[in-house]
Formats: C-alpha cells, structure tokens, sequence
C-alpha cells in the first residue's frame, strides 16, 4: 500500500495470506478495519495481471458498495485504490462459523441462519463465489454476516447461486463432515427464507444446486 494514504493505516495483525489476496487488521483513521490488497500472481503477464486485479476489486467494490444501501451483513467499504490493488473495509465483529464448529455440535444450530443469508443475498441479485464456513461470520448475538466478496458476481444467474450452495455443501463435507445433516438445515434455511418475487425461486436454485452435486459426483 503506497501513496499518502499510508498514514492513515496502522497494522495490527496479518490474518490471512493467500494466493489472491493479503488481508490484515488495523486502524484506518482511527477505525477497525481490514486491509485487503491483491497480490501479482508471477504466472501472469504483467498487464494482464493489472487488469485482472484491477476489474476484480472493481466489482468486489460495487457489490459491497450496492449490499451497504440495502443494509445487508457484509464489511462496508470505507476506501480503495483500483490502481494500486488494494481496499480498506469495516471489521465485522465475531468469528468465522468454522470455529464454532470445530469446537462443538452447538454451530450446527446456525445452520438455517446461514441458509437464509444466502437466500438473501440471491434475492439482492448477487452471487458470493466463496462460500466456505472462513467467510461466514456470526458474532455474540447469533447475527450472520458475509465477507471475502473477491469472486461475487452482479445480476448472479441460476447457475452460479446454486454453485454458491454447492460449495458450501463441499465446505462441510471436507472440513466439517461430522455433522451429516449440516447441508440439510442449510437447504431448509434457505427455501422458507424467500421473500420476495424472485425471477430465480427458493427452488429452482435448490434444484440447480442438485444438478451440479451430481454432475460433481459423476465426474469424481
């Protein structure tokens, strides 16, 4: 992160580094916040891997910035650099769901919460791209919010809300596999959770859900 500003950003803790992104804790102006930056993958041309980042943080910027008007639960963007690569966004509060259910069967319990924030960020237009149990928060009240929206997509068609599903379900089948009706709760969450006219149903995204299950199964 460069430029003036840098003044303005004090680092507290490194959270996460991966192969995308480099995201840190701190204080932006005095503020919780996380700073997210991109990072250049070698493989890649030069130019090409500036307008990949730059057209990716791009739309993660709309899409966090259009779900901040609707009040949905999700960091709200407090600065970016499209140049650069780089963005400052709020600090949810409380932890990512995988720990509470590595640490007991009580998580379990939030299963349907979380199927109807998904159901709500579908009916919002959006798709998340992400979806594993790292990027689903609940804090001290049970609440449900939505970070990471890297891979998220405006005007999200049938296909990619039922891969948002369908990644979840390989979340926890692969980390969380002991809890065998989690996916179940999640699919209930999210079909009684619909409350507007939708062009793509509760159902109809279920069922695409299933479709790609089984196409993922056929070809494993």
């Amino acid at each position: 992160m460069a430029g003036p500003c840098f003044q303005y950003w004090k680092e507290s803790e490194m959270i996460h580094i991966g192969a995308e992104a480099r995201v840190s804790s701190g204080l932006w102006l005095g503020i919780p916040a996380v700073l997210k930056s991109r990072r250049r993958r070698g493989y890649r041309h030069l130019e090409l891997d500036a307008r990949l980042t730059k057209s990716r943080i791009s739309v993660e910027a709309k899409v966090l910035s259009r779900l901040q008007i609707t009040e949905f639960s999700a960091p709200r963007l407090l600065q970016i650099n499209h140049e650069e690569g780089w963005m400052v966004l709020s600090k949810l509060g409380g932890n990512p769901i995988y720990e509470s259910l590595v640490e007991g069967p009580t998580g379990e319990d939030y299963m349907f919460k979380i199927g109807a924030k998904i159901r709500e960020l579908h009916e919002l237009g959006f798709s998340h791209g992400d979806l594993t149990t790292h990027n689903i928060m609940i804090d001290d009240s049970g609440n449900i919010s939505l970070l990471d929206f890297g891979l998220s997509r405006i005007s999200a068609e049938l296909e990619h809300m039922g891969q948002d599903l369908q990644v979840l379900n390989e979340c926890l089948s692969a980390s969380h596999s002991e809890l065998e009706k989690a996916m179940d709760e999640v699919l209930i969450g999210y079909s009684e959770s619909s409350s507007t006219e939708s062009t793509n149903s509760p159902e109809s995204v279920i069922s695409r859900f299933n479709q790609i299950r089984n196409r993922v199964r056929y070809m494993g």
